[in-house]
């Protein structure tokens, strides 16, 4: 009676070990067969008006935009967006008064993010390069080249349902076509507030634009590019996220950017303030 009650334990445990094995074999064979996330994300937006620190790129008028990103588990990433622009070939012109053509704006980005100082604390740093093709391009005494490199550094955070970083980027060549502007900064602090219902999110955002350097001896008396160009921007907004990778966003954007006439401001040369305060809808997909 021993021996058949060993003999059926024995094989009880055989079942079981058996029956674990194949559980452990499937689930490594799941798991294997789950999809790796991509390390390459892409998105493209529609916008009704392309603004970009508080001005506007595209003269009121909408812009498609995209790019992509690549990040390494390392922590080093690299990318690409690009969008639709008029700001260049509204301010630029040749000498023979033929219109500058500038249709877009071209950025690439690289650096390191990681979250070194705890999970949702991501820190970052790395170099932009904006970069504007353009043909008939011809300078004069107060125009720069509008191409413009900045590096940045950032601190993501998270709090619960808040999340948001604070970042100061830094020109190193002239700042978007403002003579002697090398040293420019932005400094700006962004806040996403997660509702929690419908996918629906709350956003704010300030930044203030210092513009470094005066302009030519020769021009306005040398006045400073920061009493001409110096502003700050601020966002209030929502963001809804419908799944499958698409979103909208509803914003109010503003700035205090001064308004002085002529060549020395943010108002275009067809008399518009491209830093007044307006309504944004935009809708992205990110693949």
């Amino acid at each position: 009676m021993k021996a058949l009650q060993k003999t059926a334990i024995s094989a009880a445990a055989v079942a079981l070990l058996t029956g674990l094995s194949s559980i452990s074999a499937f689930a490594e064979e799941a798991a294997a067969e789950a999809p790796e996330v991509s390390p390459v994300t892409a998105n493209v937006t529609v916008v009704n008006n392309y603004m970009y620190r508080g001005i506007s790129q595209s003269n009121g008028k909408p812009a498609i935009q995209g790019g992509f990103d690549y990040a390494h588990e390392s922590g080093l990433y690299i990318g690409n967006w690009n969008s639709s622009i008029s700001w260049i070939s509204d301010s630029y012109k040749t000498s023979g008064g033929v219109g500058t053509s500038a249709p877009i704006e071209m950025d690439f980005y690289g650096g390191f993010k990681k979250e070194l100082l705890g999970e949702g604390f991501a820190s970052d740093v790395g170099i932009l390069q904006y970069y504007y093709p353009t043909s008939g391009l011809q300078l004069n005494a107060i125009q720069a080249n509008p191409n413009t490199t900045e590096v940045y550094v950032a601190q993501n955070f998270t709090f619960g349902p808040v999340t948001g970083f604070g970042k100061v980027s830094y020109a190193v060549s002239t700042l978007f076509g403002n003579v002697n502007s090398s040293g420019s900064y932005y400094p700006d602090l962004t806040l996403n507030y997660d509702t929690g219902m419908f996918g629906i999110a709350l956003n704010g955002h300030i930044g203030y634009q210092y513009v470094a350097g005066n302009q030519p001896s020769s021009n306005l008396n040398g006045v400073s590019n920061s009493t001409l160009y110096s502003y700050t921007d601020w966002k209030l907004g929502l963001t809804k996220d419908f799944g499958g990778g698409l979103s909208g966003a509803l914003a109010y954007v503003g700035t205090n950017a001064a308004t002085y006439k002529g060549s020395y401001s943010y108002v275009s040369p067809q008399g518009k303030n491209n830093g007044r305060a307006t309504g944004l809808v935009s809708l992205t997909k990110t693949f």
